[in-house]
């Protein structure tokens, strides 16, 4: 750790206005000094830089801090290391006496590695030549310099080692590259190389600023076998769903306006930025999740969902929509027209144009009903019951009594169904116990049909002897990922809810694993996909037949899904505990004593459990790992 007296002679010596004129354009204002928000988009300038004080307030959104976290929010670095830059750079020799308090933060390694190739991108877009033909493509597409900027945008030459060799200079290693998505790794390549070349780059931050990613758009038409659009992996920083790509700079927009729009990537939010429209935000290559729902929720209960028009982009408009009414977020729906998507609607008809298509966007159940009477489905009492099934998930899902009792009336009207029919419905339908997600599905739709088991799209309704009275049966005696799976086979709307919870990794069966693989592929799925093998098929074929009445659905698949996640936890905790008693490398047991605290921290009541069999009990019989 560094001794506080040296940190408080970098934080005297430290030339505030010096640090904070590099980046932003400073006036003095009496003993003061102003300029506009590096923080947000300021259009009136409210940031403030006090000498007096070593300090900086933004007025607009908020921003305040001392030098050290100027830095650190503009760098992306850690304090210890915002403390060594400042420090090296105004003549003060910074010494450390232990390592302590670099253990705080485990990956300040990764987050500097990404602040390094941001940096190494935004150069390379400002580069006179290798920069000159993706400034063109921007300058085509409406994205000026000032929204450049704003959004950090970079530019990946066409070089399969350019970023590599620039961090190699700077002593960031193949490895940490590796980890953080920066560089990959392929059977006919004998060295790793730049995942991102000859790509427009989007630097992807968490809330507070800090780089945890990048996605890339290739530069004009994508060619044969080369993706438009390339996205960093899952890293140790980075989780594709729980962050919202340009949360952080347009959240202030989103409280003013009071909505939010959210699109399906970054390049619509940056067109829309460029035309005015600050309210935005994108998913990230996923559908949108309970995590990112609840992140919107601090900022505002309204959304207005960007989607394509497409069966695919309606689709995800009715899961996302879904989700957020699971968050308490009122969703309502824009229909773009034909063909179109938000970037190129802003770049033909400008924001005032967009504006009208906002303005005429609509509830998502009354978007249902539009979709559900042109498609004939209210014409015949069978068409009528495949409506209400499709309905009830978003009945289902809504947690806001209030605009419930609004949908399940509107419901009622056009379908002709009582309303004490579509409640009880609800009632029977609805997730109940530890850990329920509050009805997320990924059916219930006008373009997708149902699940199998039962009514289309609905989970068995609870027998004499369900949960919803009367005396409860035992769950099957299987495993708990063959549970899971005879639960998913016949109550496809819950794939996504599992899906949330847990991946194909914590299925150690592998003819389980594919199953489950299938059906995150294809929850809807009625025959097999071509290329499963035979055993996957009569595996599947077995539990498709299966005779046992899961009365208890709800039940069954909470103690599957948390069994299969106690297991992973456990081998995880396991594996930790080996790796740290076999090794006398001091380097190598902070860094597992890291792991273990950030695992720890994850769970902290399942830490001490100790599983049969684990090192803690090593005489004990170890426990059933068949699912």
């Amino acid at each position: 750790m560094i001794p506080d007296e040296v940190v408080e002679e970098v934080r005297q010596r430290a030339d505030i206005v010096e640090v904070v004129g590099e980046v932003v354009a400073l006036k003095r204002s009496g003993k003061d000094f102003k300029g506009s928000c590096p923080f947000h988009e300021d259009r009136s300038p409210s940031f403030y830089v006090v000498p007096d004080k070593r300090m900086y307030h933004c007025f607009g959104c908020g921003a305040q801090g001392d030098v050290f976290r100027f830095v650190m929010e503009r760098q992306g670095m850690g304090f210890l290391d915002a403390v060594r830059e400042l420090g090296g750079r105004f003549g003060v020799e910074v010494r450390e006496t232990g390592r302590g308090e670099e253990m705080e933060d485990p990956f300040r390694a990764h987050y500097e590695a990404n602040a390094f190739a941001r940096e190494h991108f935004r150069r390379s877009l400002a580069d006179p030549e290798a920069g000159a033909r993706a400034r063109k493509y921007l300058e085509d597409r409406g994205i000026d310099e000032a929204t450049q900027e704003r959004f950090g945008l970079g530019y990946a030459p066409d070089d399969w080692r350019g970023l590599r060799e620039a961090a190699a200079k700077h002593g960031i290693t193949d490895e940490l590259l590796l980890e953080v998505g920066l560089l990959t790794t392929s059977e006919r390549a004998t060295e790793p190389y730049d995942r991102f070349r000859d790509r427009i780059i989007f630097p992807i931050e968490s809330e507070t600023g800090r780089v945890v990613a990048f996605g890339g758009r290739v530069l004009g038409a994508a060619g044969k076998n080369v993706p438009k659009y390339l996205n960093s992996p899952e890293t140790p920083i980075y989780h594709k769903g729980s962050v919202l790509y340009a949360l952080g700079w347009n959240r202030n927009a989103i409280r003013k306006e009071g909505a939010a729009l959210v699109t399906e990537g970054y390049m619509d939010v940056v067109s829309l930025a460029a035309a005015g429209v600050d309210h935005a935000v994108a998913t990230l290559g996923t559908a949108l999740t309970s995590d990112q729902a609840r992140l919107i929720r601090r900022y505002t209960d309204h959304v207005l969902l960007l989607f394509d028009s497409d069966e695919a982009g309606l689709r995800a408009t009715f899961r996302g929509a879904d989700v957020l009414l699971a968050a308490g977020v009122q969703p309502l729906v824009v229909t773009l027209p034909d063909g179109e998507d938000p970037d190129t609607v802003v770049r033909a008809e400008g924001a005032a144009g967009l504006r009208r298509h906002l303005d005429a966007a609509v509830d998502v159940v009354d978007r249902k009903l539009q979709l559900l009477a042109e498609r004939g489905f209210f014409r015949s009492i069978d068409r009528t019951r495949m409506a209400v099934d499709k309905l009830i998930p978003t009945l289902r899902a809504t947690i806001d009594s209030t605009l419930r009792d609004i949908y399940v009336s509107k419901v009622a009207e056009k379908t002709g169904v009582r309303r004490e029919t579509l409640e009880e419905e609800i009632r029977q339908s609805r997730p109940v116990g530890p850990g329920s997600q509050g009805g997320r599905t990924s059916g219930g739709h006008p373009t997708a049909p149902g699940g199998s088991g039962g009514v289309r799209g609905r989970p068995p309704k609870p027998g004499r002897d369900g949960e919803s009275g009367g005396r409860r049966r035992s769950p099957p005696a299987l495993g708990a990922e063959r549970q899971l799976l005879l639960v998913l086979l016949r109550t496809r709307d819950w794939v996504e809810r599992a899906a949330e919870r847990i991946g194909p990794v914590e299925f150690r069966d592998p003819v389980d694993r594919a199953i489950f693989e299938v059906l995150l592929d294809d929850p809807d799925f009625t025959q097999p996909p071509p290329g499963l093998s035979p055993e996957v098929l009569r595996r599947m074929e077995e539990l498709q037949g299966d005779p046992e009445e899961l009365e208890h659905t709800q039940r069954v698949f909470e103690e599957a899904i948390t069994r299969l996640r106690d297991r992973s936890f456990d081998a995880r905790r396991d594996a930790l505990m080996r790796e740290l008693a076999a090794t006398t490398d001091p380097d190598a047991q902070a860094r597992v004593a890291g792991e273990m605290q950030r695992l720890r921290q994850e769970r902290p009541g399942r830490w001490n459990v100790v599983r049969r069999g684990s090192p803690a009990a090593p005489s004990q019989e170890r426990e059933r790992t068949d699912g």
